[in-house]
């Protein structure tokens, strides 16, 4: 008998975990469609930090005590910020949505907050909210709005930084006192921007074996917006109340960077990160740019494996884009005007990335980004499903001779004049 009522009371404990697990609104999963047709967005890392010219880290790298870096507020003051710029600057890069910090590891608040002081209307001769001027904006040029906000506070007091864990809290802070705080500020957040449809958490890794209390934290987003999607850079799997999974400097499946060794693809849309330099701040000495050809082949690449590129920028303090980063966007803007065809709305992972390149579908039709063209006089594609019915270059309309067979699609490459950056095929399928 005893073994019977073991069993009911496991069942019934499954199922009502089952029953508290998250489920996603109509409105998070139309949310999460669009955000994966979109495919190709703006980060913009801007802060206090970027007076300093030497990265978003500099407070933590310099070893800068808190104190003497909150001065920085002082005279921290953006004049030439201008939220039309910025929105236009994304959209003539044929991006479709921004994310931007507005709270960073150095926990200084990049909006109007009454949750702390230490922010840009207060603290700053600046006394305005430039992230309410970059949500009005988003919202009328039909710009997508998401928030990154660290979990990580180098300064906060019940943070405590370096303080050892006992039992899923800072010893020596105050753990419910700033789960209360973040629980506020975003709050303030979800309320009171208009048009808001993401958070990007970044910071869970500092203490991977404290309580964050992200079931509190992700219900209390999903009940104040259904309709925003969360993710969390948290470099792990995905967890319970997510709505989508990001890869830091890596393309899903990837582990360059070393970031990603726990990541597991889940089942969520995907999403990478880039800089489009050696920083995600400001910094005045980093010239390693990427080329317009790196960045279109990131963010094909990251399509091909069903996943939005996120490339982000650090603004100059004074509010300004470096112009370096402009003149390289305005040209991967012009190719997406030309391809971006195969690339908007489109899924990817239908046929695993090969040697040559990656490829991308939408509705019955297959874009093959031949990124590089190989020796033999053909692309092979495996496993293609349906009967091919067409081929054509997409840059001018033209026919090519294509062979299909059990194994997959010959496309004969050798009257087809290779593009610089990325040579689209596109294959019609029944």
């Amino acid at each position: 008998m005893k073994r019977y009522i073991l069993l009911a009371l496991l069942l019934y404990c499954l199922n009502a975990k089952a029953q508290t697990a998250y489920t996603p609104t109509a409105d998070n999963l139309a949310t999460r469609e669009n955000f994966q047709d979109m495919k190709f967005g703006l980060f913009i890392h801007w802060g206090i930090y970027s007076e300093l010219g030497d990265g978003e880290w500099v407070m933590h790298d310099k070893k800068i005590p808190y104190n003497n870096y909150k001065r920085l507020a002082d005279f921290f003051n953006p004049q030439a910020f201008n939220a039309k710029e910025w929105v236009q600057f994304a959209k003539r890069a044929g991006m479709k949505y921004i994310t931007i910090t507005s709270r960073h590891h150095d926990g200084f608040s990049m909006f109007g907050t009454k949750a702390s002081p230490y922010n840009i209307v207060d603290a700053t001769p600046y006394h305005k909210d430039p992230l309410m001027e970059l949500a009005q904006e988003c919202q009328k040029e039909g710009i997508e709005l998401h928030f990154y906000y660290s979990l990580l506070d180098w300064g906060r007091a019940d943070y405590a930084f370096g303080s050892p864990i006992v039992n899923g809290v800072p010893v020596n802070g105050n753990w419910d006192s700033y789960i209360k705080f973040m629980k506020a500020q975003l709050t303030e957040l979800i309320t009171k921007y208009p048009a808001v449809k993401g958070i990007w958490f970044d910071g869970y890794w500092e203490r991977t074996d404290v309580n964050w209390h992200l079931d509190e934290i992700y219900g209390l987003i999903h009940k104040l917006n259904p309709a925003i999607i969360i993710g969390n850079n948290h470099h792990e799997a995905v967890k319970d109340g997510e709505d989508f999974q990001m890869f830091e400097k890596d393309l899903p499946g990837g582990n360059t960077t070393g970031f990603s060794a726990k990541s597991k693809i889940g089942q969520l849309p995907l999403e990478t990160c880039e800089t489009i330099n050696n920083s995600w701040g400001f910094n005045i000495n980093d010239r390693s740019y990427k080329t317009t050809k790196q960045i279109i082949h990131y963010l094909v690449n990251a399509a091909g494996r069903n996943a939005n590129f996120l490339l982000n920028i650090g603004p100059m303090p004074n509010g300004k884009i470096q112009p370096e980063f402009a003149d390289t966007l305005a040209v991967v803007g012009d190719w997406m005007k030309k391809n971006g065809e195969s690339v908007y709305g489109t899924r990817g992972n239908l046929i695993a990335a090969q040697q040559w390149g990656v490829v991308t579908y939408k509705n019955k039709t297959l874009y093959a980004h031949v990124l590089n063209m190989p020796q033999q006089p053909y692309i092979f594609l495996p496993q293609v499903k349906g009967k091919v019915t067409k081929a054509t270059l997409m840059s001018d309309g033209s026919s090519i001779k294509f062979k299909q067979q059990p194994e997959g699609v010959f496309v004969y490459a050798d009257n087809i004049k290779p593009d610089a950056i990325d040579t689209i095929i596109e294959l019609t399928t029944n």
